[in-house]
């Protein structure tokens, strides 16, 4: 008899990709994907801590299946992924909700089939949720969904302690991935058809440091000049304090790799920044902003950017955006800082009203989506290659990213998902681009 399971991931990219490998391991155990809750036998929420209000919605969607478990005693429901390495939130669904089967933290991913063999065998509820010691997860081979995109993680954990960041708690102290481990699944995957690699780890560009023989995030990407075959490659995320001159020489130099750099500031005074533990200056993030102009003049670079962080002031948010139009970023993810349980942040005085917090974000989305819309106008009636990564039924158009990031729409008659097209941009809306293929 057929068995099936369902996996719904919260967070970012390297959630989905942790989600490939527990799909990889239910595959082996015979289990097939569905949608479907009810026809579900495993149901397995993969959690992120980041946000609380991720944390409060995986909450709910798990309180929500209490009704289904009592109508199927036999459904396993799991709940792991790094929000369960909190040990208040551990302890709050045990108690709280009884019906989950399994919890494992972010460090027993490689286990899981394991831990799902034990409940299924002794039918007692399985607990494992190891401390702060990464592990890297060489022996899962992933389920993956992304295709023509393939994700790769290059290193585990953080050692920044941001004080506004759960992160370096739940997913413990960096770890990373050997160049050739990393240099054959990357080859591996170009010769199976994945046209875009995206190294994954909570500091890209601090890969290498734990090592402690030399090696560094420049010396991978130009170890990973190498690979054979075409492909596009990227990273995610950076932090600027460890993005070096090396690097982007080295990203100058490989053909592969896209011309556009991830580099979250957070906030444009020093005051806040010091504030954050960032551990560089407004003038320092604009050194480096110098750095990849000068190696990479048509490098898009994005960031992430906070308001109302504990005590910033109105200056300090002149800053920010003085900062911004500074800069010229291609796009920018804005948000509110919200207290995390836990960091040093929540604890702070002077935390920032609600309303001075909607005030600054409306400002600041309205300048970084004038940039944006900005960036997108040079495309205007220029020839640009995207890789079509997937099809819009709605709107019957396919689409895909070119180099820099920006999703390009076009009508086609046959399927090109996975290909690399030329298009001729003819409108742009914000961060989207439409234009017509180029016939050859």
């Amino acid at each position: 008899m057929q068995k099936f399971y369902k996996i719904i991931t919260y967070g970012c990219q390297m959630n989905v990709h942790e989600s490939e490998k527990l799909a990889g391991i239910l595959t082996r155990l015979d289990y097939m994907p569905t949608e479907d809750e009810a026809l579900a036998d495993v149901i397995v929420f993969n959690t992120c801590c980041i946000r609380e209000n991720a944390e409060q919605h995986a909450l709910g969607n798990l309180g929500a299946l209490k009704y289904l478990k009592a109508k199927k005693p036999s459904l396993i429901i799991a709940l792991g992924g790094c929000m369960i390495q909190q040990d208040n939130v551990a302890k709050e669904v045990k108690k709280s909700y009884p019906f989950v089967d399994i919890l494992f933290g972010t460090h027993n991913l490689e286990d899981f089939g394991v831990l799902l063999k034990k409940r299924l065998e002794t039918g007692k509820k399985v607990v494992e949720i190891v401390g702060d010691k990464p592990k890297i997860c060489e022996n899962v081979v992933p389920f993956r969904t992304s295709y023509p995109n393939a994700w790769v993680n290059i290193m585990q954990g953080c050692n920044n302690f941001c004080t506004y960041c759960i992160v370096p708690y739940v997913r413990g102290r960096e770890k990373s991935r050997s160049m050739q481990a990393i240099y054959s699944e990357v080859q591996k995957l170009v010769l199976l058809g994945y046209k875009e690699i995206t190294l994954l780890g909570q500091n890209v560009n601090s890969y290498g440091k734990d090592l402690n023989d030399g090696t560094n995030f420049a010396k991978l990407i130009d170890f990973l000049q190498e690979v054979r075959g075409e492909f596009r490659l990227r990273f995610m995320t950076n932090h600027p304090k460890d993005l070096t001159e090396e690097l982007v020489i080295a990203i100058a130099n490989n053909k592969n790799c896209c011309h556009a750099i991830h580099l979250p500031v957070q906030a444009g005074s020093d005051e806040i920044l010091k504030k954050m533990n960032r551990r560089y200056t407004s003038k320092d993030y604009l050194d480096k902003v110098a750095i990849i102009k000068k190696h990479l003049p048509d490098c898009a670079i994005t960031t992430d950017i906070m308001v109302g962080f504990p005590g910033e002031t109105e200056q300090d948010f002149l800053d920010t955006l003085n900062l911004v139009k500074k800069v010229g970023f291609a796009s920018a993810f804005t948000f509110v800082y919200s207290p995390r349980k836990g960091t040093i942040a929540a604890e702070m005085p002077n935390q920032i009203d609600e309303a001075v917090k909607k005030d600054r974000i409306m400002r600041l989305v309205d300048l970084c989506n004038e940039q944006t819309r900005q960036f997108s106008a040079t495309y205007l009636n220029k020839e640009i290659t995207i890789l079509c990564e997937d099809y819009d039924k709605k709107r019957d158009l396919y689409l895909g990213r070119d180099q820099y990031g920006r999703m390009g729409y076009f009508k086609s008659q046959e399927n090109l998902i996975g290909e690399f097209v030329t298009i001729k941009v003819n409108s742009a809306t914000g961060i989207s681009l439409y234009g017509d293929i180029v016939e050859e």
